[in-house]
């Protein structure tokens, strides 16, 4: 009776930490310069925790101040050659207004690419 008690106990350790390990992976920090837009939302220049949803290339980013969402992009999940040596965002001037185009992470060989932003010539798809 102990051992069954003691395997569940231990099936549930296991369950609990490969979900809060795989939901780290879906987070990341980012200090943002300048003004810019993402989604239509305005952010500030500051710091932000970046979190994303979805299984497959086809994400939903959310950009947090604190605790508080000030704003969300649908994103591509789109691998790199090679790891991004710092947290860090492409901007885009093009359209007259800066808009963050895509957010790569420290270590990470993938970048977000926001919707509607062109990919950087680096990234494969």
């Amino acid at each position: 009776m102990k051992f069954t008690n003691l395997a569940k106990t231990a099936v549930l350790g296991l369950a609990v930490l490969l979900a809060s390990s795989a939901f780290a992976s879906n987070k990341g920090s980012l200090q943002i310069r300048e003004a810019c837009e993402i989604n239509g939302q305005q952010l500030a220049p500051g710091d932000y925790q970046v979190r994303w949803e979805g299984a497959g290339p086809s994400v939903e980013v959310s950009f947090m101040k604190g605790k508080k969402e000030v704003a969300k992009a649908p994103a591509k999940v789109v691998s790199l050659d090679e790891a991004s040596q710092y947290d860090s965002s492409v901007l885009d001037h093009a359209s007259g207004k800066v808009t963050v185009s895509e957010v790569r992470f420290a270590g990470k060989k993938y970048a977000l690419a926001l919707s509607g932003s062109e990919m950087s010539a680096n990234t494969s798809k």
